[in-house]
């Protein structure tokens, strides 16, 4: 052959070689490059066709949402445990300024219908108002005590709306430093206060007891006693069958039954119940505008700080039970949402609002953790606020009926604050000495309620208070005993190093 032509022959079958996708190390059509993931092969940092997506942070266990026939059901049961509770303290405040059963009537209805905007306000939130936490909120029985002081000094119940949109308006404004003196109410100050307000409303229980007014004929009869007796045994024996939850509807129920047999005693009486609409919406300042006494805000400013500690409490234990993070940013908006209800209360014709703690249990007890669940409670006490019909009919329950169940949840305050005194460390402190001062205080008003009449009047409204008087006096105490001994022997180590 002729060597030029082998020549090109050879290099033609080099070419070929080269470019034949079987020996060159070029990639053929629709073949992966090399280093390159196959077609349908995952790239690399990525997940393969299946594989589960990388895990998002968790939603927070408080906004489960439920189906909303669980919502309504598990809410009515938040209703039911804390009605006992949020119904007391109108009863206690109208009787003591005088109201008919008529005006009585309206201030239930208010509670109910501002406790639930307070609930939905407190489980939903707005922006830095609202713990969004499963808290039920309604009238403080904190407050019951001073406000009944306030009543009795003659103010009547625009002094006593005053007192409360002037304090809570002082509570809003320091809600968010509020973490920075909530040392100064350790366990020792706050069971102290708790056990007082309980003591403190015995007297008003025991009155009821006896049926209520001084001057009826049948007051401090054996049967009103007997009624009492009666109702007090069927809240405390209900409140040990946990079927159904009853247990947590031991009060309510009590009312019921203990009704149900003054009727059949025919110690009922419900002619005023058809006294005015079925439905309606609360009519803002029913009682009058406010009337602002410094002495009833300073008052009530004392009763706001306890407020604002036992839902801090509240807002910290609800949080463990549901897992929850609780940050000082939130407990803050927990605070300014408790205030802003407050101050919003005496519009609407009633009173401080703050956390149930008996709701806390319940969230516990039922493992419903979701916040909506609790705001479906809330929605639900507002329809029930726009129902006065249902305000006169408890405002006309026999007042011995009231004062039976009255011993038992007034008792159970006190025993509440007893249990809390039972965490305080009395070894080597002055923390004996802080509570038997305190609680010694704190009961003069109760047993002697005359005892500050000489002072002005300023002071007496402050310190007829039982709570008013132990909350200073325990504070006082332990800035003394605690905090200032705790400086001096910093110093003396100090000095001595």
């Amino acid at each position: 052959m002729n060597p030029r032509i082998e020549r090109r022959a050879a290099r033609r079958g080099r070419s070929r070689r080269g470019t034949d996708p079987r020996t060159s190390g070029a990639a053929a059509p629709g073949a992966a490059a090399p280093g390159a993931a196959a077609p349908g092969a995952a790239a690399p940092g990525a997940a393969a066709p299946g594989a589960a997506a990388p895990a998002s942070d968790a939603p927070r266990p408080e906004d489960e949402r439920l189906h909303w026939s669980k919502n309504l059901a598990h809410g009515m049961q938040h209703v039911l445990s804390m009605y006992g509770g949020i119904i007391a303290p109108p009863l206690i405040i109208g009787t003591a300024a005088g109201l008919s059963s008529a005006e009585i009537g309206v201030l239930i209805a208010s509670c109910l219908f501002v406790g639930g905007l307070a609930t939905i306000l407190q489980s939903v939130g707005l922006p830095f108002f609202g713990s969004q936490l499963p808290l039920v909120q309604g009238t403080s029985f904190a407050s019951v005590a001073t406000l009944v002081a306030i009543v009795g000094g003659g103010g009547g119940m625009p002094a006593v709306f005053g007192a409360v949109l002037g304090a809570a308006l002082i509570g809003l404004l320091i809600a968010p430093f509020f973490a920075r003196i909530v040392r100064f109410f350790p366990p020792v100050v706050t069971g102290v206060v708790i056990t007082t307000i309980g003591v403190s409303l015995i007297p008003v229980a025991a009155r009821w007891a006896m049926g209520g007014s001084a001057t009826a004929d049948d007051y401090g009869s054996v049967g009103n006693i007997a009624l009492a007796a009666a109702t007090l045994l069927i809240a405390l024996v209900l409140s040990r069958v946990r079927a159904f939850g009853i247990n947590r509807m031991a009060i309510l129920l009590g009312l019921l039954l203990g009704t149900l047999i003054a009727g059949i005693a025919g110690k009922t009486d419900f002619s005023s119940v058809g006294d005015g609409a079925v439905f309606a919406f609360p009519s803002p300042f029913a009682f009058g505008l406010p009337v602002f006494e410094i002495s009833g805000i300073i008052a009530m400013v004392i009763v706001v700080l306890v407020i604002l500690t036992e839902t801090t409490a509240d807002m910290l234990a609800v949080a463990q039970i549901t897992g929850s993070k609780v940050d000082s940013r939130r407990i803050a908006d927990g605070l300014r949402a408790d205030m802003l209800s407050s101050a919003v209360a005496p519009v609407f014709n009633t009173f401080t609002q703050s956390a149930f703690a008996q709701n806390v249990g319940l969230v516990a007890i039922s493992g419903v953790k979701s916040r909506f669940v609790v705001a479906t409670g809330g929605a639900i006490l507002v329809v029930l606020g726009l129902l006065p019909v249902l305000g006169r009919v408890i405002a006309t329950l026999p007042m011995a009926v009231l004062g039976g169940a009255g011993i038992l949840l007034f008792g159970t305050v006190a025993a509440s604050g007893i249990r809390t005194l039972g965490k305080v460390d009395y070894e080597n402190t002055g923390n004996f000495l802080i509570v038997a001062a305190s609680l010694a205080v704190g009961c003069i008003p109760v047993v002697a309620p005359d005892f500050f009449d000489a002072f002005p009047t300023w002071f007496s409204t402050i310190f007829h208070s039982g709570i008013s008087s132990a909350a200073i006096t325990a504070v006082v105490l332990n800035l003394l005993f605690t905090e200032v001994g705790r400086r001096r022997r910093h110093a003396e180590r100090e000095r001595f190093a």
